[in-house]
């Protein structure tokens, strides 16, 4: 019996499948099924039950579970305490991050990290706002840039690294350019470019404008910043975009105004803290460039 072997059953167990299990492992989906058939082999009865849409476990496979995590528990421990003794750090993370992160610097902190500690892999999934921060509280993620709008996301503790304007940027030659500034109810009133549903300064938006009585006119969607600074280089609307996002283009950008579209990007993590000492590691490193 392997600590591989039982490391893919605790995979296959968890993800419900060998495919699944193969893409977490990083390993080819027959690799993972032909270690799980040598381990069913030594013991001499199946562990997965193969004949639904989803595998499960077996009476058999539930009995070993808990000794197989238990085994592969005890290995990081014992590799834990070696790498405390001589100072060596290693392990993953995984860190997750929203689309316009640039202003941030963050290939310079991983850059940094990776410097001192070249044996901790590093994962970096980019999504919206709302899927990062479920991936938080499920524990698929060690930490994460989020960008948030008027309130906290729940059961995460936050640290603000940025704070900007949301504002609406038009090309030059447009109606608006000669501006300094838009009120949100003449914003409301035109078509839209928008960060899609789900990210913290759309939510921003929609929260001003159900306050304020507004509907706005969505014309395009994008979770991608310089898409919809594109698209309204093209004329297809007016892009309400982060200020830091804006000021990377030619467009003219316009504060929003009456009120003030305040947005934020917060390094977020569980209140409990990440698990292994590596992810401990990289949230302490990036807390202190913030």
């Amino acid at each position: 019996m392997e600590l591989r072997q039982l490391e893919y059953f605790v995979a296959v167990t968890e993800e419900a499948g060998f495919t699944r299990a193969a893409e977490r492992l990083h390993v080819a989906q027959p690799g993972v099924s032909a270690q799980i058939r040598r381990l069913e082999h030594e013991l001499g009865q199946p562990l997965f039950d193969r004949s639904g849409r989803t595998v499960t476990l077996t009476e058999a496979g539930a009995t070993v579970l808990p000794y197989a995590r238990a085994a592969l528990a005890a290995v990081a421990a014992a590799r834990q305490s070696v790498d405390e003794l001589t100072g060596l750090l290693r392990g993953r993370v995984t860190l997750g991050v929203i689309e316009w992160i640039q202003a941030l610097g963050l290939p310079d902190l991983l850059a940094a990290f990776h410097r001192d500690h070249p044996l901790v892999e590093i994962t970096v999934t980019q999504d919206d706002t709302a899927s990062l921060a479920d991936a938080l509280r499920a524990g698929r993620l060690d930490l994460a840039y989020l960008s948030l709008g008027a309130d906290d996301p729940t059961g995460l503790r936050t640290q603000v690294v940025l704070e900007q304007d949301l504002v609406a940027a038009v090309p030059p030659g447009h109606p608006l350019a000669g501006g300094t500034e838009i009120k949100l109810a003449e914003l409301a009133g035109l078509e839209l470019l928008c960060l899609p549903t789900g990210t913290g300064l759309r939510a921003l938006l929609d929260d001003a404008c159900t306050t304020a009585g507004l509907r706005p006119r969505i014309a395009f969607e994008a979770g991608h910043p310089p898409v919809l600074a594109q698209l309204a280089a093209y004329g297809l609307g007016v892009a309400v975009l982060p200020e830091s996002a804006a000021r990377a283009t030619d467009l003219h950008a316009l504060p929003i105004v009456q009120p003030r579209l305040h947005g934020r990007v917060a390094l977020a993590w569980r209140a409990e803290g990440p698990s292994g000492p590596a992810a401990r590691a990289l949230l302490t490193r990036a807390r202190a460039a913030g």
